[in-house]
């Protein structure tokens, strides 16, 4: 009797453990069929979800592979986030001019405080290994002061076919040890519309200055060989603009190349401005190569600003900017 009862609590173990093995698998099962690599937005319903931010809500936290959100055409009047748990989100448009996520926050209507800027943003990217393409991205708010497009934060996050459309502080691209890349791209703005303290690469691009004012504000930390690197780009005004600067410090140690750029007349021949800070003559890098066009007047810039030789701008290469160890080819898309 002893032994059978053994027989019959182990039966009874073993028994239970299948069940809940079972219920396991069987959860597991239908949580990986719930997950999502592709969905699409669209307004007219015609989608898996009307609003973007609706899909990445919807995305995996750290997924083990890409999940790609398609955005039909359409008007998105929306603030969209891409959390840091929110890897590997690609945004694809239908079509660039098209597709366009809109909203219009600025400093002064944000409120709070001397950290208003950088609530403003239209599209805060903050998940690494993003990738968009044919998209217009826009802050609306106009000439009010700060008033961001695009925020990013993320590592490895490249934007093809993009449309940036702000006045001031239109894309900010932030994080000491972060890469990021805009191929194909155009960005205009008003007064430091390319701001931020990444090393991020802007590869046959367009920059339109809306304002006689300044293009960028690198505020490169200072272990940070590289910052702001414009390559191939062709630089444009809006009608009577006539007084662009290339750029100015936001921090001290800020760094600013161009090389093999197309420079529009309403680049002014000092090219660079310090912001009223000396320091920035000893410790920014702000330098060019092998520019052309009316504005490209390598005698006439400041003195503290620099003419790279051949020799030099060779470690401007894609490779060597925005090498990564373990993701070589990640901004070939």
């Amino acid at each position: 009797m002893l032994a059978l009862g053994f027989y019959s609590v182990g039966l009874s173990m073993r028994h239970t453990l299948a069940i809940f093995l079972s219920v396991y698998v069987f959860s597991f099962s239908i949580s990986a069929e719930n997950i999502r690599y592709h969905m699409t937005v669209a307004q007219d319903g015609s989608g898996d979800f009307r609003s973007i931010q609706a899909a990445i809500d919807a995305s995996k936290t750290f997924p083990d592979k890409p999940i790609t959100i398609n955005i039909k055409n359409g008007l998105y009047q929306e603030k969209v986030h891409v959390y840091e748990w929110n890897p590997r989100v690609n945004l694809i448009g239908e079509s660039a001019e098209n597709t366009i996520i809109s909203f219009d926050d600025h400093f002064n209507k944000i409120a709070k405080g001397r950290n208003s800027t950088f609530h403003t943003a239209t599209l805060q990217v903050d998940g690494n290994d993003f990738h968009a393409r044919n998209l217009t991205i826009r802050n609306t708010a106009g000439p009010v002061g700060q008033a961001i497009a695009l925020a990013v934060t993320a590592d490895r996050a490249s934007f093809y076919q993009t449309r940036l459309l702000g006045h001031q502080d239109t894309v900010y691209v932030s994080g000491e040890n972060t890469r990021q890349y805009f191929k194909d791209c155009y960005i205009e703005g008003t007064t430091d519309f390319i701001f931020g303290n990444a090393t991020a690469v802007f590869d046959h691009c367009e920059i339109k200055s809306l304002s006689n004012s300044f293009i960028t504000a690198a505020s490169t930390v200072a272990h940070n060989d590289i910052g702001l690197v414009f390559l191939n780009c062709r630089l444009t005004a809006k009608e009577g603009v006539n007084e662009v600067y290339l750029g100015r410090p936001w921090r001290t140690f800020a760094k600013t190349v161009f090389i093999n750029s197309d420079f529009g007349s309403h680049i002014t021949p000092k090219g660079w401005d310090d912001w009223s800070n000396q320091a920035a003559h000893r410790n920014s890098y702000y330098a060019e190569f092998n520019n052309h066009g009316p504005g490209a007047n390598p005698k006439g810039r400041v003195n503290w600003a620099h003419q790279l030789t051949r020799e030099q701008a060779k470690q401007y290469q894609l490779s060597t900017l925005l090498a990564s160890p373990h993701h070589p080819s990640w901004y070939k898309k």
